[in-house]
């Protein structure tokens, strides 16, 4: 009888302690994922309302950006945009002219597969403003604006060229003023004047002769502004895309692995002006 009742005990503690065990280990392994969502919603609220990385997929912004860059967006600025919603939280500033930005693009009819992908440019004209292109160069209020010499090295191409995309344009035309008719046919080279809306900005590619900005599908809304990049925090030169033809004025590796073995040291930290 005695010997019953110390086995039963015996297989009471060992119960016990596994029961204690087991407790632990839940215990230990909820506190394991508290840690990992805290994480992860730290990471959220940061890439949602203060940073996010952007990478340049194309030459649009040479020498200002390259293919292969890899930024670091303020979204605090302009005021971040609330995931799912049309609405934004307010931003210290404005984007004002000469700002690099990242925003929505308006919708692109002839690409109905990304009609509105995240892009970035230079605001080049706020609300208000009067735009032309004369021979080339870019006027805002009837003042040429030059994009100085590192610009002036890009390829250039036949700025007599003109696309159905540029007919928007007409709506926006400037007739009787001081800044002349507008162009009969809008090309690269010569458009405008138009005038910029209210709330609204004017976004132009550095690279004039290779970029799909504005002059293509329009003014940008002040409630599609996302951000402001802030500097380069990874670069390195791009491999050529099988899929896609080589571009002339981007730097292509000719090295295996290139996100390793061709890392652009020296534009790591470059400030966005």
């Amino acid at each position: 009888m005695a010997s019953n009742r110390k086995s039963a005990d015996t297989k009471g503690s060992v119960a016990a302690l596994r029961s204690g065990n087991s407790g632990k280990k839940r215990s230990h392994n909820w506190e394991n994922i508290k840690a990992v969502l805290g994480t992860l919603a730290i990471f959220l609220l940061i890439r949602t309302f203060l940073l996010e990385a952007y990478r340049i997929p194309s030459g649009s912004m040479i020498p200002t950006l390259l293919v292969g860059d890899w930024l670091f967006v303020n979204k605090l600025a302009y005021g971040p945009h609330v995931p799912f919603t049309n609405f934004n939280l307010p931003g210290y500033t404005d984007p004002k002219r000469g700002d690099v930005v990242v925003f929505e693009s308006p919708p692109q009819v002839d690409q109905p597969w990304d009609p509105t992908p995240t892009l970035v440019k230079r605001c080049v004209a706020v609300a208000g403003d009067t735009i032309q292109m004369k021979g080339g160069l870019f006027h805002v209020n009837g003042m040429p604006q030059p994009q100085g010499y590192a610009a002036s090295k890009n390829l250039k191409t036949d700025g007599s060229r003109a696309d159905d995309l540029f007919a928007w344009q007409k709506k926006f035309a400037l007739h009787n003023s001081r800044f002349g008719e507008p162009a009969p046919i809008a090309t690269l080279d010569d458009w405008g004047p138009l005038i910029v809306p209210t709330d609204h900005f004017f976004m132009l590619g550095d690279n004039r002769y290779n970029s799909k900005d504005g002059r293509f599908w329009g003014f940008v809304p002040r409630a599609n502004v996302r951000g402001r990049p802030v500097f380069v925090y990874y670069t390195y030169k791009p491999g050529p895309d099988s899929n896609e033809p080589r571009s002339l004025d981007v730097d292509y590796s000719d090295k295996p692995l290139p996100f390793i073995t061709d890392i652009r040291w020296g534009r790591i930290g470059t400030v966005i002006r």
